[in-house]
């Protein structure tokens, strides 16, 4: 049993009101309020659009979205986490790029994130017609409690007429012309032209070599998962044999397209996202994959930015077989053996003859796989970055040098690599000769991707919808230092022993399954290590004692929490379950009048 799976029924709590400086998006230019929402059931979605998880919450939502249109209104609260994501016209783009079909508030400087108490990206806040707050969850997973949910809520509110039905405050911005929309990898094809992604568009597009003019499509254009549609495709390598392997991103899936005859085909992937306890290895087309972003081929395999889970994988066109190369699913930035590092959300590959190099945007970092020195296995090191809250634009010595969110990474000729660091609208250099970071390029915007062409490099401009030609400089632009950590307030916390609950209520009809063992899972630590003196590790309580160390005044506590619910009928032998999971960063400072319990919501309500 855990800590709060039978927590008692607290008081009905008002919701605040929606406030934010940057205004309202998908809403023809009216400002919303909640009396406006009375009446119907509201979903708060609190996201940013570097998370992930984030965008796989988006993806859920869609189809409860669509089924109960005339009684449930999602309004996405943006909520930062890097100084970029603030920036409204940024917002705009990323509404448009993932295909946000509610109205967003722009809450730049996390006014409505603190009324709510939101400490986790994502977080679902469910109000009832009424204007009180029902229910609370964080993380992925919880589609199918929502639903169950807002089908409770029609029947009590349809009975009390409190509901009100119609159409919603949607209201959908004027579509812009563009040869791309949002691209997000390029590919240099042996024939000299421009293989892209185009994401938004859910399609590949062929452009001829002055990376401009379209010469053919691949793909319907609209999103969906088969021989003729792609679902925000991204990363593209091509193999040895000429045909080109694709990251499917939101259908987690890899295709692969033939140039000399256009057929797509499915070498890897369900089309189901990867759950925790799902298999990691095994036959290519039975096993689940999660938002692969970028891949790469290196050492007579295809290497997979496994962003969705925080991984690298591996895809063997061989054997027809994945698994799992390096990461743990725990999101952080930790170096080592490859089976103990932690990443967050890799999504730039790029390999060389001994190294491959990953843009891991979470932290900011720059790092490289290579082969251990007694040859077994490999280990992962970070050339540039400190995190998952330091980030900025600062050059100089790789040590002390900041990026902002880089999404891709490629490997140059003199043994450089070329970052296309994203929010900081710049191409960057990392020369691991000197160790030294200098900047190539800026006023690029969102740059995402970069590729080779002779003495050019060709760089993906993926918020200006384009390919730009740059060429490689002998001597990098200077720019003025920069250094940020992210605006999250840190939680005041005493020293000595903090009582950690993570609280989870199962849905309504389910109950935690505990035929099998435990279905919970909790893993503590924390940056910097020395943070913690006790209560780290793996454990399947959902709550734990943490003893601090009074030495340190500030940190960071580093939470996953998992909980598997399933069907609570005794007549079924076989109940539906669901999964839902979430990863906490909590930022945390050290004080004398600091709290002594941590509570963080997973799903249901701390009372």
């Amino acid at each position: 049993m855990t800590s709060a799976a039978s927590a008692p029924r607290r008081a009905r709590v008002r919701a605040p009101e929606l406030i934010g400086e940057g205004g309202w998006l998908n809403t023809g230019g009216k400002d919303l309020t909640l009396a406006d929402l009375r009446g119907r059931i509201v979903i708060l979605d609190f996201w940013t659009f570097c998370c992930i998880n984030c965008l796989h919450v988006l993806d859920e939502l869609r189809e409860l979205e669509e089924k109960h249109r005339d009684t449930v209104v999602i309004i996405g609260v943006h909520s930062p986490k890097f100084v970029h994501e603030a920036e409204h016209a940024a917002v705009v783009d990323a509404v448009e790029r993932y295909e946000v079909h509610h109205p967003v508030l722009d809450d730049p400087k996390l006014a409505t994130w603190k009324q709510y108490a939101v400490r986790a990206w994502p977080t679902l806040v469910v109000i009832d017609p009424e204007g009180y707050i029902v229910a609370q969850h964080a993380g992925e997973g919880h589609a199918h409690a929502l639903a169950r949910l807002v089908a409770e809520l029609e029947a009590e509110h349809e009975a009390k007429g409190t509901l009100r039905r119609g159409d919603g405050p949607y209201v959908a911005p004027e579509a812009v012309a563009t040869d791309l929309r949002f691209p997000g990898k390029a590919l240099l094809l042996p024939s000299g032209n421009f293989l892209v992604s185009d994401s938004t568009r859910h399609q590949l597009v062929e452009l001829a070599a002055d990376a401009e003019s379209v010469v053919r499509r691949i793909g319907s254009g609209e999103r969906g998962f088969g021989p003729d549609a792609f679902s925000e495709p991204q990363g593209l390598a091509l193999l040895p044999d000429g045909s080109v392997v694709v990251a499917d991103t939101v259908n987690h899936a890899l295709r692969r397209f033939d140039p000399a005859t256009g057929s797509v085909e499915t070498v890897a992937g369900t089309g189901r996202q990867w759950w925790q306890g799902s298999p990691t290895s095994g036959p290519a087309l039975e096993v689940d994959l999660s938002s692969p972003w970028d891949v790469a081929w290196w050492q007579g395999k295809v290497w997979i930015a496994m962003a969705g889970v925080h991984q690298l994988w591996t895809w063997d066109p061989q054997t027809r077989t994945v698994e799992v190369a390096a990461g743990t699913t725990n999101e952080g930035l930790v170096d080592g053996p490859a089976a103990e590092a932690w990443f967050a959300q890799p999504s730039g590959l790029a390999a060389t003859e001994d190294r491959l190099w990953v843009a891991d945007p979470e932290t900011s970092a720059l790092r490289y796989l290579e082969a251990a020195p007694d040859g077994e296995g490999y280990l992962v090191t970070s050339a540039v970055g400190t995190g998952l809250f330091d980030f900025g634009h600062r050059d100089g010595d790789a040590g002390q040098a900041l990026l902002q969110h880089p999404l891709g990474v490629t490997a140059l000729p003199d043994g450089s690599v070329a970052v296309c660091d994203t929010y900081n609208h710049a191409l960057r250099r990392f020369d691991p000769a000197t160790g030294q970071v200098t900047t190539l390029a800026t006023d690029l915007r969102e740059p995402s991707d970069a590729v080779l062409a002779g003495n050019d490099i060709v760089v993906v401009e993926s918020a200006r919808h384009r390919l730009t030609r740059l060429r490689l400089p002998e001597e990098a632009v200077r720019v003025d230092a920069v250094a940020h950590r992210t605006q999250r307030a840190a939680t005041e916390v005493a020293a000595g022993t903090l009582r950690l609950d993570v609280v989870f209520q199962a849905p309504s009809g389910q109950k935690l399954d505990t035929r099998y063992g435990p279905s919970t899972r909790l893993l503590v630590s924390s940056t910097p290590p020395e943070l913690l003196l006790g209560g780290e590790g793996a454990g399947t309580d959902l709550f734990r004692e943490l003893a601090l160390n009074p030495e340190l005044t500030e940190g960071v506590l580093h939470v996953s929490a998992m909980a598997a619910s399933c069907d609570d009928d005794p007549d079924n032998e076989y109940p539906a379950c669901h999964v839902h999971q979430q990863d906490w960063g909590v930022p945390v400072s050290v004080t004398a009048s600091g709290a002594t319990r941590l509570p963080l919501v997973l799903a249901g309500m701390d009372g």
